[in-house]
């Protein structure tokens, strides 16, 4: 598909914005040296040193070959990203493929998370998952679960930034139906809506602070001009990416945990500016996750244009069960399709 077609479409995220009513709940930081697990209890930061201290250290020759076969083929020097810093012991990405479902469990209509029971999403979600097995076997799969614990709202709310930040119970309870599937990640994403990251990051340290909990934020709805959620894409700019990196970098540092995965939204030039400043570190993986809907081309064509020409470090990319077979050739992107893409993403979510 050509750049020139696509200037003249807008691909519209599929995440509805949520009108129910405002359940937040900030979370409380952790302080001294102990970090708060999800059911609230506190362990000693000295016991998170001594399981680090047990992390083998990255293999540098197979991470630059895994890089390799990822940019599959690409011989423009955009893939790999060249200078990249090698990640700390206990990184996920590229060893493993993350495959993720998407929603909020206030909603069916966000995403598979939340519209089927737990033991039904997860029945679907190993489906997936033993589809890209077969398809990659080299590549070993991360499962995950990806919740959107701040949802851009329809209403102003009691602080009037349009905002729902979602009770940690409801965090908990996402933590628990991680865990019926043993060595499962959870991604908490961020809709920030009027507010900002940094308003909205303290919100959610204290799960930041287990390791097997990542994030992710989505431009689409930060409305930096004011503008109402819903009704234009929103942007972030490579500082506000850097400030975030930073912010999950310095919790690394600080209780000794591997690295954290950080997914970032796009399927639009303006929502992300000035990609070539964005700073890479060891203590942070950065995916670019191209989450538009529409028929296969249209998403190749996102795809190139957003993701593939603008490099930052690894990609993602979003397959929506419904909103993808609106128009035709009617039917969903499938794991054989998306290894042939440059680079191969290595963060599948579903929605």
């Amino acid at each position: 598909m050509k750049l020139n077609h696509l200037a003249g479409i807008i691909l519209i995220s599929a995440t509805t914005i949520g009108l129910f009513t405002s359940c937040a709940s900030d979370a409380k930081k952790a302080t001294g040296k102990t970090k708060i697990t999800a059911s609230g209890d506190t362990v000693a930061v000295e016991e998170a040193v001594e399981e680090t201290n047990t992390r083998v250290p990255v293999d540098t020759a197979k991470y630059n070959t895994l890089l390799k076969k990822l940019a599959n083929g690409d011989t423009t020097g955009k893939w790999p990203v060249k200078n990249q810093p090698y990640p700390l012991a206990g990184a996920i990405l590229p060893f493993k493929r993350i495959v993720v479902y998407y929603g909020n469990l206030h909603s069916k209509k966000m995403g598979a998370l939340g519209e089927y029971a737990p033991k039904e999403m997860w029945k679907r979600l190993n489906v997936e998952i033993k589809h890209w097995e077969k398809v990659d076997p080299s590549t070993p799969v991360q499962a995950g679960l990806h919740y959107i614990a701040a949802v851009a709202s329809g209403t102003a709310g009691k602080d009037g930034k349009y905002i729902n930040r979602m009770a940690n119970s409801q965090i908990d309870s996402v933590l628990a139906i991680a865990k019926m599937r043993p060595n499962t990640i959870v991604f908490l994403d961020l809709q920030v809506a009027l507010s900002s990251i940094k308003a909205e990051l303290p919100h959610i340290e204290k799960y930041l602070q287990l390791p097997y909990v990542h994030l992710g934020i989505d431009p689409e709805f930060s409305m930096k001009d004011g503008s109402l959620p819903g009704k234009k894409i929103g942007t972030y700019d490579a500082a506000d990416i850097n400030y975030v990196s930073q912010y999950l970098a310095d919790i690394v540092k600080k209780y000794n945990l591997p690295p954290k995965v950080f997914t970032v939204h796009r399927f639009t030039k303006k929502m992300v500016t000035n990609y070539q400043n964005i700073k890479l570190r060891p203590e942070v993986q950065i995916v670019m996750h191209m989450d538009g809907w529409g028929e296969p081309e249209l998403k190749k064509g996102t795809y190139r244009h957003f993701i593939y020409s603008e490099p930052v470090q690894f990609t993602g990319f979003k397959l929506f069960y419904k909103n993808d077979l609106k128009k035709a050739p009617n039917r969903l992107m499938t794991p054989e399709d998306l290894m042939k893409l440059k680079p191969v993403p290595i963060y599948i979510q579903y929605q």
